[in-house]
């Protein structure tokens, strides 16, 4: 994994970047307010810190989405454009949920936003990091949710088919859920997933732990053509696919996306310059966010690296 010595973006956690067919990156994430979503876009990665920015929603002043606006997502699925975030409220920080915004304009940075409301999941638990992919003609999701018959875990993954951006088709199937010590430090959390469809198979990396600097990425993953919403189907990595690299100062890697640019498959993800954090790691705004371009190993498997850190910008 070839690495950028420099972040993209400063102060951006769960960094999402999507290059359209227009030729430009678009880009957002977690803002260190947590009260907003904000777009950027630019002609090429390195150009995104500073490039063309626009703020296309604000939190509410009360009740849903009024406060931790975290980890949008931007999708472009049947001609309009969709974010995908979490958010909880002013009353209750931490009742969070997933949310959908809908923009039917050509321009997302410019066009007007609707809100579609919050996915129902099923059941009424923290819930959060929803991402989305098509597959064969049909629309997922996976999201992470704390199951409602057990509190001491604080978030498997789910999947679910789609029967519009906004509403699922069938009922949420658990596709991990945190078993290793490295996906329980502090709290038992798998979140954060994003979906690589290459070399026959479907990869899904994840992240896990507490946000800190034990923060990793694990991975799932399955056969292309294998019923993506049968648990059987999915398997898992028993070590992180990336973690903390002392030696670069990539303290806490993960919360990634999958973009592309120069031929080359490029991850991605946010760290912090340092281990130390004093306070809520949440409260600390230095998730600053990450590219790197990776390759495959002999058995078409993604090798990632927080330790490479030559340019490929």
């Amino acid at each position: 994994m070839v690495g950028n010595t420099k972040p993209i973006v400063l102060q951006r956690a769960d960094p999402w970047c999507y290059m359209h067919t227009d030729g430009y990156y678009y880009f957002t994430g977690s803002v260190p307010e947590y009260d907003r979503i904000e777009l950027r876009r630019a002609k090429s990665i390195k150009e995104l810190s500073d490039g063309e920015t626009n703020v296309i929603w604000n939190k509410h002043a009360s009740g849903v989405m009024s406060h931790n606006i975290w980890a949008p997502e931007l999708h472009h699925i049947n001609g309009k454009w969709y974010i995908y975030f979490a958010a909880g409220r002013a009353e209750e920080h931490f009742h969070i949920e997933c949310f959908v915004l809908e923009c039917a304009d050509a321009d997302p940075m410019t066009g007007k936003w609707v809100e579609k409301g919050r996915v129902n999941t099923g059941w009424d638990t923290f819930a959060l990091d929803m991402t989305s992919f098509i597959h064969k003609g049909e629309q997922y999701v996976i999201w992470a949710q704390q199951p409602p018959n057990d509190p001491t875990i604080n978030s498997n993954l789910y999947i679910a088919k789609c029967e519009n951006p906004w509403t699922l088709s069938t009922k949420a199937v658990c596709i991990s859920t945190p078993e290793y010590d490295w996906e329980m430090h502090r709290f038992k959390v798998n979140e954060g997933a994003a979906v690589l469809n290459r070399n026959g198979k479907i990869f899904v990396t994840y992240s896990a732990s507490d946000t800190g600097a034990a923060y990793c990425m694990g991975m799932l993953w399955t056969d292309e053509n294998a019923d993506l919403l049968d648990p059987v189907s999915w398997r898992k990595s028993d070590t992180p696919v990336l973690q903390t690299c002392e030696k670069s100062k990539r303290f806490g890697p993960g919360h990634n996306s999958f973009t592309v640019g120069w031929g080359e498959d490029i991850l991605i993800y946010h760290c912090r310059p340092y281990a130390e954090i004093a306070g809520d790691p949440l409260d600390d705004p230095n998730r600053h966010a990450m590219a790197a371009a990776f390759t495959y190993d002999k058995n078409g498997f993604p090798v990632f690296d927080a330790c490479s850190s030559q340019n490929y910008l």
